[in-house]
């Protein structure tokens, strides 16, 4: 009869984990992620030898206008996704939009115009994303301006890095007809 070791059982039970827990891995999250419209999803990219997450709720348009619309007006604050804040994940002093942060983790919302997109960094990453309020605004650290240009339609929200180096990538968000490019910099 063989006997499982300890080392084993705890090898297999790592594989064994849901994808919905691999998938929230490293981001905050309130609740099942089975209850919710708008999948929990995230981006990540290697700069050097270090990893940058960020971690978003992933809404979809549904025959809806949402930024620039009655949901979400231009000039008013958006979380930049559903449910929880989008947060963003630095193992390196850095810059986001513009804005210097040391390593650690933020949070992101936007101020949306039709050409430019205010970007907040926020230092309250486990949050809920709404409300924008006072008591959310009184932890922002800085904010920083993106280039929104007009795109093909996309139903749901997306971001992903691109043209990623050792020191930088942009950070594209993409959703209805938005393309905003947000640069992310390792800094020093």
């Amino acid at each position: 009869m063989k006997r499982s070791t300890p080392g084993l059982l705890a090898l297999v039970a790592a594989f064994a984990v849901a994808p919905q827990a691999l998938e929230a891995q490293n981001c905050w999250v309130r609740g099942n992620l089975a209850d919710r419209p708008s999948p929990l999803d995230s981006a990540v990219v290697s700069m050097g030898d270090d990893v940058v997450k960020v971690c978003y709720g992933a809404p979809s348009a549904n025959d809806r206008t949402l930024v620039g619309g009655d949901i979400h007006p231009h000039g008013a604050p958006w979380r930049m996704g559903a449910n929880e804040a989008t947060a963003i994940h630095l193992p390196f002093a850095a810059t986001v939009a513009g804005v210097a942060v040391a390593p650690g983790s933020y949070s992101l919302y936007a101020v949306p115009g039709e050409d430019t997109w205010e970007i907040f960094v926020n230092g309250q990453s486990d949050r809920w994303g709404v409300p924008i309020n006072d008591g959310v605004m009184a932890n922002d650290i800085g904010s920083g301006s993106a280039m929104a240009s007009a795109n093909d339609h996309v139903e749901t929200m997306s971001m992903s890095f691109e043209n990623a180096t050792a020191n930088g990538a942009t950070l594209v968000l993409r959703w209805e007809g938005y393309e905003v490019e947000i640069p992310v910099a390792r800094q020093g």
